[in-house]
């Protein structure tokens, strides 16, 4: 334990009140809307998140690596969804976190993958749990809905005498809007989606008992999710400026920062100069196409409140560029003098999470606890 005062800077911070707070809101809305929810501990990637998580009310996880299956299943969680299509490399890890007891599930989108596992699973003596992925939005991976690959794929899984899970989507076009009518639209795509494909396996007399949907704006935006069985999402716990701009979080909602120290100043560009450059806030700049473009972050005082107007305009390894935008602010030196602590919130909390090797926990007195969080694949 230590105090805010204390720490070196670039920190990473997160406000433990806004991110208790997020993740109440979240689960009240799976409990209102009648389904579980398995959180995407990907953006944390830390343990003292997910405790947080799971006691508000999440059964079960999704990861995005395996070292993260392997970690979060040796600190004691078991039910463990794998949300990336695997690798067939990776197939001796996933057999060993099944003979230590891990309830792991693995995605496929493809029958050559599927017929793999299959292999695998029967010349190891092993049974995997599979969900088929499914595309409902062009957005990234997965089949369509009413493909004929969907049926194949999931009899190779049968046949081969693997267990067929379910199926799986992510409406990852969701950041692409920032109106509540076309995330409602987006949110029920999703759904009508994942629903359809399920309904086709059971027509086929395939089993599908899980219908898992999932992304931050399309949980906090569906008004209904009739025929889905369970919910993943993960920047809500901490937010960011993307999820700001699409519309489903306030300012004062977004639970990490970074603390930087002001070093330098440019007075004629009416520049400062902070310590934290890309290295702490990562190269993201997922803000750059979206309505309001923060750069590489929004300002706030040491305290968080937001500084209208400052963004860190540029970044270097290690330095930040701190601006106003606009107009050219020629009284920079003396608004932030040398040693002047700040804090900066991120464009992609995934993102600039992954920077650090810890956060810094804030609590309501301002004291401050340590969080380690997980690295690599």
């Amino acid at each position: 334990m230590t105090t805010l005062n204390a720490l070196e800077t670039p920190a990473a911070l997160i406000d433990t009140q806004r991110l208790q707070r997020n993740i109440e809101r979240m689960q009240a809305r799976m409990d209102t809307l009648g389904v579980r929810f398995r959180p995407h501990v990907k953006t944390a990637k830390c343990p003292n998140v997910t405790q947080a998580q799971i006691a508000a009310g999440a059964r079960g996880i999704t990861v995005s690596t395996l070292k993260e299956a392997e970690q979060f299943f040796e600190s004691g969680i078991t039910d463990i969804l794998y949300a990336v299509g695997i690798s067939i490399d990776k197939l001796p890890r996933a057999l060993a976190l099944l003979e230590k007891g891990c309830d792991l599930k693995l995605i496929v989108d493809n029958i050559d993958t599927a017929r793999a596992i299959g292999e695998f699973g029967k010349a190891h003596d092993a049974t995997f749990e599979v969900w088929i992925e499914i595309d409902t939005d062009g957005h990234r991976s997965g089949i369509k809905p009413d493909d004929e690959a969907l049926l194949e794929i999931a009899r190779e899984l049968q046949d081969s005498g693997m267990t067929m899970g379910g199926i799986m989507t992510h409406a990852g076009s969701s950041y692409d809007y920032h109106t509540p009518e076309a995330l409602r639209e987006i949110a029920e795509q999703e759904r009508a989606g994942a629903v359809r494909a399920a309904q086709r396996l059971r027509e086929a007399g395939l089993p599908c008992p899980v219908v898992s949907v999932g992304s931050t704006p399309t949980a906090l935006s569906a008004e209904h999710l009739d025929g889905v069985t369970e919910v993943r999402a993960g920047v809500y716990a901490l937010f960011d400026l993307v999820m700001h701009n699409v519309g489903v979080c306030a300012l004062d909602d977004i639970a990490l920062s970074v603390l930087t120290t002001v070093i330098g100043h440019q007075e004629e560009k009416g520049w400062a100069v902070v310590d934290a450059g890309w290295m702490a806030m990562s190269r993201d700049r997922g803000t750059q196409k979206q309505t309001h473009d923060f750069g590489f972050g929004q300002v706030c005082t040491e305290d968080g409140t937001v500084l209208e107007g400052y963004i860190l305009s540029g970044a270097n390894q290690e330095h930040g560029i701190l601006s106003h935008v606009g107009e050219t602010d020629h009284d920079i030196r003396n608004r932030f003098p040398i040693g002047t602590r700040l804090r900066i919130l991120p464009n992609h909390a995934c993102a600039t999470g992954a920077q650090h090797p810890h956060y810094a926990a804030l609590t309501s007195d301002e004291s401050v606890d340590i969080w380690p969080r997980f690295y690599g694949w």
